[in-house]
């Protein structure tokens, strides 16, 4: 091979290389987000501001303008329910692709809900993806006959997919079989001795399973609320007053009278429970606890308890300091 063949070949190679630098830079650059990655993120996200990111314009300039602030402790609210519910053990999975969303599979309790795609509709810049709902328990299904639908809106604004509309319709089938089933489904009467023995027991086994569930619900409003307070009053940070969440039918939302959380649970009492919140040191304060303790000692109710971070925890010791240092997180 002469010096000048294996010159010109030297230079064509080089040439080829040069020609193959944008092609392989394009594959390395990431793809842009879809439309549905775009909807996972706002709702799914943890990362405060990332559902006011997938709003209009416009809609973000009216929650700038906002007076109250109300709808920015809304937006804010969602990161917290995602963590609590992370928190109780939900696993929950998102999709890209495939006919399924979202997933969240509670295995202690054995339920399952699923989001499902059932169209998404690509045309330039606007897709509309219709969702649908599936739960189960103990893998049977539980929509007896209801089939809500929601279709998102999504349309391209400067560069990024934004929610522009939400449709929202609920489909009620008479004649499905699983409605059918839960209307004729006759009821198991109680024997006498049943009567006289068990359901005393049951009854009451079901009053505190209720009462628990109820303040471990309140025990998230709060949270939520929490959230939502600070971020109305940042200068004050978290409240240890109850009340200041409250003023439900007061005229003009204030610092004293936030109008987060109804009457009864501002009052510190509710369904057998004694609300209280507690350790909000600082100006503004970044921390804060809320205890759930049964208003009758003895009686077998857990205490309840969580701070900042969301994870809720029981005792059944009914001294609200235990269940805020030994507390057992929630499964």
């Amino acid at each position: 091979m002469t010096r000048n063949l294996m010159i010109r070949r030297h230079c064509l190679l080089e040439l080829l290389l040069i020609g193959m630098v944008p092609y392989l830079w394009a594959a390395d650059a990431a793809a842009p987000q879809t439309a549905r990655q775009a909807l996972i993120e706002m709702f799914l996200s943890p990362t405060p501001g990332t559902l006011e990111k997938h709003l209009p314009e416009v809609t973000r300039a009216a929650i700038r303008k906002a007076q109250n602030g109300s709808t920015a402790g809304m937006l804010t609210s969602f990161a917290v329910l995602t963590s609590t519910m992370q928190a109780r053990g939900q696993q929950l999975q998102a999709f890209d692709t495939g006919s399924t969303l979202v997933s969240f599979e509670d295995t202690r309790q054995h339920t399952k809900l699923e989001v499902i795609v059932e169209r998404d509709d690509l045309q330039a810049d606007e897709d509309q993806i219709e969702i649908s709902f599936r739960a189960s328990k103990d893998g049977e299904s539980q929509t007896a006959g209801m089939q809500p639908r929601l279709v998102f809106t999504m349309k391209q604004e400067d560069g990024v997919w934004r929610l522009n509309q939400i449709t929202v319709t609920l489909n009620v089938s008479l004649t499905d079989p699983a409605l059918l089933k839960a209307i004729t489904t006759p009821v198991r009467p109680a024997l006498a001795s049943d009567a006289t023995q068990a359901a005393p027991i049951t009854n009451w086994s079901a009053t505190r399973a209720g009462n628990e569930a109820s303040a471990v619900s309140a025990l998230r409003t709060l949270m939520i609320a929490q959230t939502s307070y600070a971020t109305l009053y940042p200068s004050r940070g978290y409240t240890c007053t109850l009340s200041d969440l409250g003023g439900m039918g007061g005229a003009d939302r204030n610092e004293h009278q936030a109008m987060l959380i109804d009457p009864r649970l501002a009052s510190g009492k509710k369904n057998d429970y004694r609300f209280a919140l507690s350790g909000c040191d600082g100006t503004p304060a970044s921390r804060f606890s809320v205890t759930a303790v049964p208003l009758q000692s003895g009686v077998g109710m857990r205490t309840f308890c969580s701070d900042q971070s969301g994870v809720i925890r029981s005792s059944s010791d009914p001294n609200p300091a235990s269940c805020l240092s030994a507390g057992q997180p929630l499964q």
